[in-house]
């Protein structure tokens, strides 16, 4: 992995959810792990990569944290989201496991040849892709790991 370009930093995204135990359960499936010192009952950390998670907060956790309505992400785009995966089947494996849970497919297949990505709605709707680079499209000699997925 590359020297991150703002060392000490550490990015957080907050998801509203509704139900934490429900969006854990579908993300472990998909391969994602949690850190407990930030997991509790009404949110859970679900780690990205080394200076990145994801929140999933429980609505009236995510209302604390924010002053503005909270949007519906079935009919709103509140943000689009998308994590790498090592290899171009992984992409399959990752997106057909989201069906298999319960996630509905937003985008099809798109093979650019040195990119391959499909995207999925998950449990709340929000949209999320998953994506391969080949290695020297993305500047890198070897395969790039995922971080914070198990694939």
């Amino acid at each position: 992995m590359t020297s991150p370009a703002h060392p000490g930093r550490t990015f957080f995204v907050t998801l509203p959810v509704a139900d934490v135990a429900r969006s854990r359960a579908f993300f472990t499936a998909l391969g994602f792990t949690f850190d407990e010192a930030f997991s509790g009952d009404g949110a859970a950390c679900m780690l990205v990569g080394e200076q990145a998670s994801v929140m999933l907060g429980d609505h009236a956790t995510f209302a604390q944290h924010s002053k503005r309505p909270m949007a519906d992400p079935a009919t709103h785009a509140l943000a689009l989201y998308c994590f790498s995966v090592p290899s171009r089947e992984d992409v399959d494996r990752v997106v057909d496991t989201a069906l298999a849970a319960g996630a509905v497919e937003a985008d099809p297949l798109e093979d650019l040849g040195f990119m391959v990505s499909r995207s999925f709605f998950d449990l709340d709707g929000h949209g999320w892709q998953v994506m391969w680079m080949a290695p020297a499209a993305a500047g890198q000699d070897a395969e790039p790991a995922a971080q914070g997925v198990a694939v």
